[in-house]
């Protein structure tokens, strides 16, 4: 395209948002009181095109449940069903897909009263059988089982400085579901669903990340100050790092296609999109 930027949805803060075409959804978590909210993609659509001239007057959104105070939601497909794990203030909730004629989330189920305040969630299958909900917080690495609703510690760092802040989840590939790689601070640990070492390597990275993200080669991405790194998401070897021309803080957005895209916060209101092009494993133009 020709890069051209239209305003869609003034007034409104967004905190995070994940597209799903085949539901013709955006999921966000966005506004004052950070609620969870989906917006229809071909109500957004026809206001760029300008194909239909009720526009303004047809509801373009809904919201999931009555949430407010959301942290961090992660979508997860398993079989035929697409679960939305939300991170909310002190709890967990989680809802699936409802197909037409309902096309809305549904609550499922909800875990509340948690000794850690959760910051970041995920949702690993055990084995294409058993749900376990993975999260992180200020203190470390936590999971529920969806079954017995027990909830355990899977890491626990042993001499944190204050708070840690947990970057990402990551269930390793080939692995049922069961090896972990959590990212926090700057390093990561492989562990099991069950907290158990699974690997002796520790993920260290060359500086403290603003971001991290795994991304579909199968490699992880640290964005630092100073430099980008990518790295084995199996063994944590530095595969590529491409530096800065000046120190600035760059935040992950989403990877489509072949394209992973981030921001850098400019100061005030704005900010500087950036993509990168992921070839193959180690390659990255950007």
């Amino acid at each position: 395209g020709q890069g051209k930027v239209y305003q869609l949805i003034s007034r409104r803060r967004f905190q995070q948002m994940e597209v799903l075409e085949g539901q013709n959804i955006l999921v966000t978590i966005s506004g004052k009181k950070n609620r969870v909210r989906v917006y229809y993609l071909s109500w957004l659509k026809s206001k760029i095109l300008r194909t239909d001239n009720n526009i303004e007057r047809r509801a373009g959104w809904i919201n999931v449940g009555d949430l407010a105070s959301a942290v961090h939601f992660k979508i997860v497909k398993y079989e035929r069903i697409k679960f939305l794990v939300i991170a909310l203030r002190e709890s967990i909730e989680i809802y699936a897909w409802a197909p037409k004629p309902y096309h809305k989330f549904m609550a499922f189920k909800t875990f509340a009263e948690l000794q850690y305040k959760p910051l970041l969630v995920d949702l690993t299958v055990e084995e294409g059988t058993r749900l376990k909900v993975l999260y992180g917080s200020a203190s470390g690495f936590h999971a529920v089982d969806l079954d017995s609703a027990s909830v355990y510690d899977i890491h626990l760092p042993k001499h944190p400085q204050g708070p840690i802040t947990p970057h990402t989840i990551v269930t390793l590939p080939n692995s049922n579901g069961m090896q972990l790689l959590l990212c926090y601070d700057n390093e990561g640990v492989y562990v099991n669903t069950y907290g158990k070492v699974a690997k002796n390597i520790v993920l260290q990275w060359g500086e403290l990340p603003t971001s991290v993200a795994y991304i579909g080669t199968g490699q992880i991405m640290g964005w630092g100050n100073k430099a980008i790194e990518i790295r084995s998401v199996e063994s944590g070897h530095l595969d590529g790092v491409f530096m800065h021309k000046k120190a600035q803080k760059l935040k992950f957005l989403c990877e489509r296609n072949d394209k992973v895209f981030f921001s850098s916060a400019k100061g005030g209101s704005s900010c500087q999109i950036y993509f990168m092009t992921l070839n193959k494993p180690g390659m990255a133009n950007w």
